[in-house]
Parts: structure tokens; C-alpha cells; sequence
């Protein structure tokens, strides 16, 4: 059963008060607001993620894991999304 997607079994909703099932429905919208607005002040985020999967699909690395720690310790990775960000504000 752990084996389940993330690791967690199945939630049984059924299993909480319905005031529990409420603070759970408003965590989760105000989970998914701060998370929109750590994002849209962190455009480098979209430019990042954006590289490194443009990379793993032209590449199709073998060990995905390898590749990703590499990508992401490249000490070069600072500048080049720094390169892309300036790219994309002239672009928009």
C-alpha cells in the first residue's frame, strides 16, 4: 500500500468532521495562493524548470538523476538563466 502514488495510501476523506474536511479545503487554497505568488515573483522558476526540461527531452539522458544533478550544480547555471530571463523581458 505505501507503494501508492507518493508513497501515501489512499485518504479517506469519509474519515474527517466536516469542520476538519473545511480547514482542509481552506489550507489548500491558501497552500495554492502563497504558492502562485511565491511563483510570480520568482519568474526565474518558469525559466528554470522550462531549461531543464527543454534539456531532458532534446538529451533523453539514460540516468535522469545523474542528469538532473548535473544540471543543477552546473556552475555556469546562474548566469545562463540570468541570460534567458533578460531574453524573455525584451520579448514580452
Amino acid at each position: 500500500m505505501m507503494a501508492e502514488k507518493g508513497g501515501l495510501a489512499k485518504l479517506d476523506v469519509v474519515a474527517l468532521s466536516p469542520e476538519q474536511q473545511e480547514k482542509l479545503r481552506q489550507f489548500k487554497i491558501k497552500t495554492r495562493i502563497d504558492n502562485e505568488r511565491y511563483l510570480r515573483s520568482h519568474p526565474e522558476v518558469d525559466v528554470l524548470i522550462g531549461d531543464f526540461l527543454r534539456d531532458v527531452l532534446l538529451k533523453r539522458p539514460a540516468d535522469i538523476r545523474e542528469f538532473a544533478a548535473d544540471h543543477f550544480t552546473n556552475p555556469n547555471l546562474h548566469a545562463t538563466i540570468g541570460s534567458k530571463m533578460e531574453g524573455n523581458s525584451v520579448m514580452e
